[in-house]
Parts: structure tokens; sequence; C-alpha cells
């Protein structure tokens, strides 16, 4: 498929709107390892909030191979689930680890709803179907991960 520079500007401002949820991601497992007692729990934190990291620069290559700079504006009709991480920044105050594994479990639920909604986009590329995908079952087994941490 030919990109147009209306499908271009579709898919930049889909992939941009990704980056915005894994910006929230990686502040909120940051925030969450802070105020987390627990050494083993706030390491995972640490180490998803990476894993964020390691996912805006995947999506901000493929931008700039689109031949679009990375900075971010509004992130298009996927912008409203933004505010997800934002929003539950308020159960970190208590320390009490368990509001906070439910935060989390908010968060990465609102960045699955995100990602599946970006996979229906028809102007994406096979690659970043592909990058996307991958992306999205990182973050699925993370919620595992995290649902599991609340059983024990």
């Amino acid at each position: 498929m030919i990109l147009t520079d209306e499908n271009r500007k579709e898919v930049v401002s889909t992939l941009n709107g990704l980056i915005e949820i894994l910006e929230d991601g990686k502040l909120g497992y940051t925030n969450a390892a802070e105020h987390v007692e627990n050494t083993a729990i706030k390491t995972d934190f640490l180490e998803y909030a990476r894993e964020r990291a390691l996912f805006i620069v995947e999506i901000q290559d493929e931008i700039n191979r689109l031949g679009k700079s990375t900075d971010t504006a509004g992130g298009g009709p996927l912008g409203a689930l933004h505010r997800a991480w934002i929003d539950i920044k308020a159960s970190f105050t208590s320390s009490d680890t368990e509001s906070i594994i439910n935060a989390c479990i908010t968060g990465e639920e609102a960045a699955i709803e995100k990602y599946e909604m970006a996979l229906k986009k028809e102007e994406l590329e096979p690659n970043q179907i592909v990058l996307i995908t991958k992306q999205l079952s990182s973050i699925k087994a993370t919620l595992v991960k995290i649902k599991a941490k609340k059983m024990s």
C-alpha cells in the first residue's frame, strides 16, 4: 500500500497516541515504584517503566521513518484514554500497595484498549502492525504479572 499524505497523518496520529499512553505508563510505574515498600514490586515497576521507555523509542523511530517529527500534538482520537494513568496518581499517595497495584491494572487495561484501537486502523503498514502487536503482547503479559501480585 502506498502511503498518501492523509494516511501518513493518520498513522502518525495513531502512533503519537500510543506514545502518550506509554509516557503515562512510564511515569505511572516510576511513581508507583516510589510509593511501594516491597522491594521486589518496586524493582518490577521500575522494569516496566524502562520497558515503556523502550517502546516509546521504537514508535518514535517509526514516526521518524515516516518523515515526521515525534513531537506529540494531541494524539488524535486515541488521546481520550491518555488520562487513565494520570487520573490514578492519587492512589499513590497512601503508599497502600493494593491501591497502587489496582491503579497500575487500570492503566494497563487502558493501554491495551488503546493498542487494540490502534490495530484497527487500516492505514497501518505491516511492519507497524508487527511492532504494535509485539508491544501489545508485552503489555498484556505485564498486566497478568501485576494481577498475580494482587493475588499474593
